[in-house]
């Protein structure tokens, strides 16, 4: 364990810089890095072979089981041990599992996408995270934000999407608009729509549209769709969550054109 530092003071300027991190979308931006919370994450950065900054260690939990396989992968980068309570208050999640790890994320090259998820607006870092693990399971091939959109990257969404980031291409801050133009088939979801979404072939090359909790999809957008349907509800609510609506539009594909 020599190889472990102990920040015990706020004044430090190393816990001072990460508290910024871990609280500032601004800051995140602005350094290109991000904190990953808990052991989880860490395997999934180990499995696609990431690179980690540093590792920030709740004092006792380097002792974890899951946490010390996960660091056993990496045993040349730093860590650093901070007391229970300076933890907890850097911690950006509302339970700490005992350990973080500062990330820098890699640029993402374009891709040809097949299937494509197209988010406009999305404020929910829980209902990102979800759309987000969900795109990669079904075999989305890339999912794209809007400039309105939460963070891909910051620690709720990344905890809510379980290791999704690294499997799937993300793009941030987009002119969605223009994202359409590169799909034949594009499609939006609206209560009104006269076709359900399972009169649609989806084996073709094509792009989902889905906008904001609560004011739905942008007119500007909207008008990209090729295709608007709905997505049939025989019981008595008015609409899906988000999520909710990605995931039953994602699997309906993947019922189609298979795994």
């Amino acid at each position: 364990m020599t190889n472990y530092k102990h920040i015990t003071s706020t004044d430090n300027p190393r816990y001072k810089q990460l508290r910024k991190l871990a609280h500032s979308p601004r800051e995140r931006r602005k350094s290109g890095q991000t904190l990953l919370d808990g052991a989880h994450l860490l395997h999934a950065l180990a499995q696609i072979k990431g690179s980690p900054l540093l590792f920030i260690l709740r004092d006792g939990s380097e002792q974890d089981d899951e946490i010390q396989r996960g660091l056993a992968v990496f045993p040349k980068v730093e860590k650093v041990v901070l007391t229970p309570a300076l933890f907890d208050a850097l911690s950006p999640v509302d339970t700490p599992t005992g350990i973080l790890t500062l990330y820098s994320p890699p640029s993402q090259p374009p891709v040809e996408a097949r299937c494509a998820v197209l988010l406009e607006n999305i404020q929910d870092p829980g209902n990102l995270g979800s759309i987000l693990r969900t795109a990669a399971a079904a075999g989305a091939d890339a999912v794209y934000l809007s400039r309105g959109c939460t963070e891909a990257w910051s620690p709720k969404a990344l905890r809510a999407a379980m290791g999704a980031h690294f499997v799937m291409p993300i793009y941030e801050r987009e002119e969605l608009e223009e994202v359409c133009a590169h799909f034949p088939m594009v499609i939006a979801t609206t209560l009104g729509a006269e076709h359900s979404l399972y009169d649609l072939d989806l084996s073709g090359k094509l792009a989902f549209l889905f906008g904001n909790e609560g004011a739905g999809l942008g007119a500007a957008l909207a008008a990209q769709a090729s295709h608007r349907i709905r997505i049939p509800m025989p019981g008595k609510v008015e609409s899906l969550n988000v999520a909710a609506a990605a995931a039953v539009c994602l699997y309906e594909r993947v019922r189609q054109v298979g795994p």
